[in-house]
């Protein structure tokens, strides 16, 4: 009887450490499906009121991304760069871009590579070229270093830290920031080795005390996707000066209401 009980703990024992084994290899080979969703739709209906050029963007790897580009005049004014999250559109930003025709600012937005009907696939280094790619076509077109501020909005957060640092950019902008990709993926996968398998890492935390432009992080505290607190602690790591938008209610996707509209106003404002 012994035995026998020995017998099947040991093959249930077995069968658990292979199912276990396989999750792990079905998450390393397609942890970028579940990082990257390009065809995820969260708004739609939205009717752009700010004058855009869609405009093409080449990369050192040679692919091509689509931007939209709102010009108003760029010596006068500075010009920011925004890189979104990981899923949707350009379209789903519309709500956003709307509100900055009547702030004083130029702006460029970039679908990543395999968004928006981009070719190519996206990955940490990837996305890291696009930014880069962006930052280098508004140059030529005389774009002083001093002149960029860069947005970064969830996801895009971890490309505008990277790109920031040791620059002197007039400022930087971050939307519900995580401290690493890491850190928000064991949140939602606490019993798997995120350290040994996670690809694409996104350590914000290392690199945002190599930051010395302004910065205002802004998240809400029933964020349910990036915890608040991950929010709370990269605005603490940031280097002086420093700014927060802090809200109660906010879940991931910010409301973009009049407050938070104020409190981007008299951040670009600050940097004049």
């Amino acid at each position: 009887m012994l035995k026998k009980f020995r017998k099947n703990l040991l093959q249930l024992v077995l069968i658990i450490f292979f199912l276990y084994f396989f999750i792990l290899v079905f998450l390393y080979f397609y942890q970028r499906n579940l990082l990257y969703h390009p065809d995820e739709n969260n708004y739609s209906g939205d009717k752009i009121s700010v004058n855009i050029e869609k405009v093409t963007i080449p990369t050192s790897d040679n692919i091509e991304l689509l931007g939209w580009y709102h010009e108003k005049n760029l010596k006068d004014f500075k010009t920011l760069v925004y890189f979104h999250g990981n899923a949707g559109s350009l379209e789903n930003r519309i709500h956003k871009l709307n509100h900055f025709q009547d702030m004083d600012i130029n702006f460029l937005i970039i679908a990543w590579r395999g968004f928006s009907g981009n070719k190519g696939k996206p990955t940490e280094q990837g996305l890291y070229e696009d930014g880069k790619s962006a930052i280098n076509w508004l140059a030529k077109k005389g774009v002083d270093e001093k002149n960029f501020i860069l947005y970064g909005e969830s996801l895009g957060t971890g490309v505008a830290t990277h790109l920031a640092q040791n620059k002197n950019y007039a400022g930087l902008i971050l939307e519900t920031p995580f401290t690493s990709m890491t850190d928000a993926a064991k949140q939602f996968y606490p019993y798997i080795p995120i350290d040994l398998l996670l690809k694409d890492k996104f350590e914000n935390y290392k690199k945002i005390k190599n930051i010395n432009s302004p910065v205002i992080v802004m998240h809400g505290e029933i964020d349910q996707i990036v915890p608040f607190s991950m929010g709370q602690k990269i605005y603490e790591m940031a280097n002086q000066p420093k700014y927060s938008y802090f809200t109660k209610y906010d879940n991931h996707m910010m409301e973009y209401d009049e407050r938070l509209v104020l409190a981007l106003k008299k951040f670009l404002k600050s940097l004049n």
